[in-house]
């Protein structure tokens, strides 16, 4: 089949920063679905694993997110047969997605929205459970909480444009998002954001200037070590803290007077340990999917870079480095 990845740390406008290449057909494990992967999309994670390099002489295969239709099952599998189709966001102590199979455990596959092509659902998993565990397993919030407020630290990337969704759709909070172009401000408002603020700008001047001083919730999605210092000052007293980057030191004394939780985000948690929960992600990529065909969430795509190889992938790791993205980037067949 054919494939794409790397075998060594370099900067995407090198030549073989991404390489095509053929490798056997993947042989599925007792709870595997083997997948024909329709669609993909490119996220951050993509582009730090690929800097982080690999042992000489090994290609590593990139993609998390992927949308396509179960060709073979294990001989334990049990929630999927051939011919579904499904889209999911895969391991990353697995092969990735960019590749024409691909095989996943079951138990963090979902079914594809109907209503949206394989392309448009490519963009959904990886965002989706991130943010789904950042608000509902990590924060907890209720899902019929009536009152607070939720600042997303990040508006136009990938989580937080379903973040924004995800909040504004199924609770009652206020959502305030960051953002700092007229074409991000555009998309947080169209996506659901009560509010924008500017993020190049003090975050404590700008909360003041909208009348929320204090929120209850800060999920912080992108640069987190830029914006922390702030962070104490524009929590309520015992709200919390959410960060799915890994700043090099984070002191979390100064949230102590406040009684601010702090909580970390990995949607690799559950597939990496195959923690007793991990039947979640298959969950809650199934009710993203419903609620998507029920027009209350909507795709994340913004563009298709294509047919999914190595000079494309390149295309849409650059665009995805240069952290002008939004929403979701994304490749269709091979």
């Amino acid at each position: 089949m054919k494939a794409v990845g790397f075998k060594k740390s370099l900067s995407i406008g090198e030549d073989e920063s991404l390489i095509d290449f053929e490798l056997p057909d993947p042989e599925p494990r007792p709870l595997d679905l083997v997948v024909e992967v329709k669609a993909v999309s490119v996220n951050p994670v993509d582009t730090k694993m690929r800097m982080g390099g690999v042992s000489a002489g090994e290609t590593k295969i990139l993609g998390f997110d992927a949308a396509g239709v179960v060709r073979s099952v294990g001989k334990e599998t049990t929630l999927f047969r051939p011919g579904d189709e499904v889209f999911y966001a895969g391991s990353n102590i697995r092969p990735g997605t960019n590749a024409q199979l691909h095989a996943v455990d079951e138990r963090i596959v979902g079914r594809k929205p109907e209503s949206l092509s394989f392309v448009q659902a490519a963009a959904l998993p990886l965002t989706s459970i991130t943010a789904w565990e950042l608000l509902f397993d990590r924060f907890r919030i209720p899902r019929n909480v009536a009152s607070g407020s939720l600042l997303v630290i990040g508006g136009a990337g990938g989580v937080g444009s379903i973040m924004i969704q995800l909040a504004r759709q199924l609770t009652g909070l206020t959502v305030v998002a960051t953002a700092s172009r007229p074409e991000t401000i555009k998309w947080c408002k169209e996506l659901g954001a009560h509010y924008t603020i500017n993020h190049t700008k003090s975050l404590v001047e700008e909360l003041r200037s909208i009348g929320i001083p204090e929120v209850s919730y800060v999920a912080s999605l992108t640069q987190t070590a830029k914006h922390y210092p702030s962070v104490p000052d524009i929590i309520a007293p015992q709200g919390a803290f959410g960060l799915i980057d890994a700043p090099r030191d984070l002191d979390i004394l100064p949230l102590r007077r406040k009684c601010i939780s702090a909580h970390w985000e990995g949607m690799f948690t559950r597939s990496t340990f195959t923690t007793p929960d991990i039947l979640e992600q298959h969950k809650l990529l199934n009710e993203v999917s419903a609620l998507v065909d029920a027009g209350t969430l909507r795709t994340t795509m913004t563009q298709n870079f294509g047919t999914i190889n190595a000079a494309n992938l390149k295309k849409a790791h650059a665009l995805v480095e240069s952290g002008k993205a939004i929403g979701k980037v994304v490749l269709e067949g091979f």
